[in-house]
């Protein structure tokens, strides 16, 4: 019988306290599937879970959202296949995927395609399903759009700007200071936010226009400028904040015929999660969409969970990832 090595935290602490146990493997379902994780992402979310800082989270737990790895058995198509996904629950109200095997059902996985490996396959889930839910809720960007992007340079920063120039839309991208987007393949103009006015630039690059669709990752820093940005019949997406309370002009919203979408991935399962990770397989197949780089010293295996939650926790600049 399969053994499983798992990171577990038995109670709610303000602190980062993971052991590795081990256990029986957890019994599978006929349309379940297991998977020997070869990579999974830490994700904020994760390390706020697991220093108590999300009262949703039952314990005890294995934490993890995002995975990578191989099928090792369920339905006679799938074993053997590289597969990757993510999910609000897992972590959250179930055991997740910071362990050497994993059981999901089989509308969890996705296919990766050759031009990912499993680190960057793990790495990817959460930023992207976030972002891409984003663009669902508000409506996708078309071609000609214009999509300004608050923190083009944070994780899910970066997927938006991708998915939103993978559209044809013309992106616009915002930072603390100056600096190149990460992903050079991807046309954006960034903004230093230090030294420039957001919705002025944006609005004389436009003709007047204005910004179609803001993707506001980090909510109440930029929702000021973010809202003065917004053209007529703009849509403004929101998926974080640092102060809850927010200046609020009524007037300017109502008749800018404005719209605002709260995301919360929490909510997206693992399947559907994975359902929005298929719609942009083909795009990381064809190079349109890039993954994030997993450096070597970003890279740790199970017994050093801690050093990497810790890494999370300090807004480490690479994407971590447990190396199960």
């Amino acid at each position: 019988m399969r053994r499983l090595r798992v990171l577990r935290k038995a109670e709610t602490v303000d602190d980062i306290d993971l052991q590795i146990e081990t256990c029986d493997v957890p019994a599978r379902g006929a349309d379940e599937v297991l998977v020997e994780v070869r990579a999974a992402g830490v994700n904020r979310s994760d390390v706020a879970a697991a220093i108590g800082r999300m009262p949703q989270a039952l314990w005890p737990r294995t934490p993890g959202r995002d995975w990578a790895g191989v099928v090792l058995e369920g339905p006679t198509d799938l074993i053997g296949r590289e597969v990757f996904g993510a999910g609000g629950d897992l972590g959250i109200t179930r055991d997740g995927t910071h362990a050497s095997h994993l059981v999901v059902h089989r509308d969890a996985v996705v296919e990766k395609p050759a031009t990912l490996t499993l680190e960057e396959a793990g790495a990817l889930g959460v930023p992207f399903v976030t972002a891409i839910e984003g663009f669902h809720r508000s409506g996708m960007p078309k071609p000609g759009d214009v999509v300004l992007v608050m923190a083009a340079n944070g994780k899910v920063g970066q997927a938006a700007v991708q998915i939103a120039a993978m559209h044809g839309a013309r992106v616009f991208g915002v930072t603390r200071r100056a600096e190149p987007f990460v992903h050079a393949h991807c046309a954006v103009r960034m903004i230093d936010a230090a030294s420039t006015d957001v919705a002025t630039l944006v609005r004389d690059e436009t003709n007047g226009h204005g910004a179609d669709i803001v993707y506001n990752t980090v909510g109440s820093p930029y929702f000021a400028a973010a809202n003065q940005a917004m053209a007529h019949d703009g849509r403004q997406i929101l998926i974080a904040t640092v102060e809850r309370p927010v200046p609020f002009d009524i007037f300017t919203f109502y008749r800018g015929r404005h719209s605002f979408f709260g995301i919360d991935s929490l909510a997206l399962d693992a399947s559907a999660s994975a359902a929005l990770l298929r719609e942009l397989v083909a795009g990381f197949a064809n190079g349109q969409l890039q993954p994030f780089p997993v450096v070597a010293t970003a890279r740790y295996p199970l017994e050093r969970a801690k050093d990497a939650y810790r890494a999370v926790n300090s807004i480490a600049q690479d994407r971590v990832v447990l190396l199960p």
